[in-house]
């Protein structure tokens, strides 16, 4: 085995502060603090973040990974009712903040911590089991206290979302059952209008963009196994794109920019569906894996205006229960580092 020496030609120096441009793999102790330090290749991870204070699954989500929004859905610990809950992330810890004027699970959301959006879901507060009353309700949030709103056209659950704000959000697929719906809708902050069809009907899924750059992928039928086909939105019509590496269902979480999205969890195929972990990313034409989930899941929330390489998840049913874990991804980077014996 090479020693430090023989491939930097030099013992290892001793500084009272770090080197101001290290190469990657050198090594150089740091006499003001006491360590051993090391210019090294990270590798791409999700990290534990701050736990939600009580378990959620089947929620609403909107914002970045820095100011993300968690709201409505069903709250644990354990199979519970739907809750009225809402609570913000800055980064590091989840705050309570003023309830949902509705009771909804399964639910479409779109948008950022200060201006997000909820419409649709299943009611019966009470009796989380299926099938549940569907609902049409449409409210926004403001960052402090949420507004009722223009209801949308029909009762339904499974919408997926995107957009940045209340007066800029976009709904498709969802599901009245028997029925999975292809329709796609917008909304101004005072009335929906209905757009242009997707190719795949679909509820319960991912979605990602703006209300004219979105991107779904993944999709659930009660008929039907999860697929990786995927389509964007540019504000007239839907476009079959690449698939996506894994085929799923109920996604964990899709999130972002339609040209750095990503797309992680959820149900792979197989019989009974199995919950995966896998994670990938999209950078508006391809599919890549990224590292996969700690804790695998369905149905949970995710960051929605943050690209890929800060993608960010909490909650979920990962069995039993609802989870309380938040993740937040790293990519891949060449960083300066405290070398330990762990």
């Amino acid at each position: 085995m090479s020693t430090y020496k023989e491939i930097f030609g030099e013992k290892i120096k001793k500084g009272s502060a770090d080197p101001s441009n290290p190469l990657e793999g050198q090594m150089w102790y740091n006499s003001t603090t006491g360590t051993l330090r090391a210019r090294l290749n990270v590798a791409a991870a999700f990290a534990s973040g701050g736990t939600i204070p009580v378990g959620s699954t089947w929620n609403g989500r909107a914002g970045t990974n820095t100011a993300a929004l968690s709201h409505h859905g069903l709250y644990g610990p354990g199979p519970q009712p739907n809750d009225n809950k809402t609570f913000e992330y800055d980064g590091s810890t989840w705050t309570a903040t003023g309830n949902c004027n509705q009771t909804m699970r399964l639910l479409g959301s779109s948008g950022v911590q200060t201006s997000a959006m909820a419409f649709c879901g299943g009611l019966n507060p009470n009796n989380p089991s299926f099938p549940p009353q569907l609902s049409n309700k449409t409210e926004s949030y403001n960052g402090s206290s949420w507004t009722n709103e223009t209801n949308y056209p029909t009762n339904q659950y499974g919408n997926s979302g995107a957009g940045v704000s209340e007066t800029s959000t976009l709904s498709f697929g969802g599901e009245a059952p028997p029925g999975v719906f292809n329709t796609t809708k917008s909304y101004n902050g005072s009335s929906w209008t209905a757009e242009p069809a997707m190719n795949l009907g679909s509820y319960a899924v991912g979605g990602a963009g703006t209300e004219t750059a979105a991107l779904k992928t993944g999709r659930y039928d009660p008929v039907g196994p999860g697929t990786n086909q995927a389509e964007e939105f540019d504000g007239s019509s839907w476009t079959n794109v690449n698939a996506s590496s894994n085929s799923r269902s109920n996604n964990f979480a899709t999130g972002g920019i339609q040209t750095s999205a990503f797309s992680a969890g959820g149900y792979g195929p197989g019989s009974p569906s199995p919950k995966i972990a896998a994670a990938e990313s999209y950078d508006g034409t391809n599919w890549a894996s990224m590292a996969n989930l700690a804790n695998a899941g369905e149905r949970g929330g995710s960051s929605l205006t943050t690209p890929s390489a800060s993608a960010l998840v909490w909650g979920g049913n990962p069995y039993p229960g609802t989870g309380i874990s938040t993740e937040q991804y790293t990519a891949a980077y060449v960083g300066t580092e405290t070398v330990t014996t762990s």
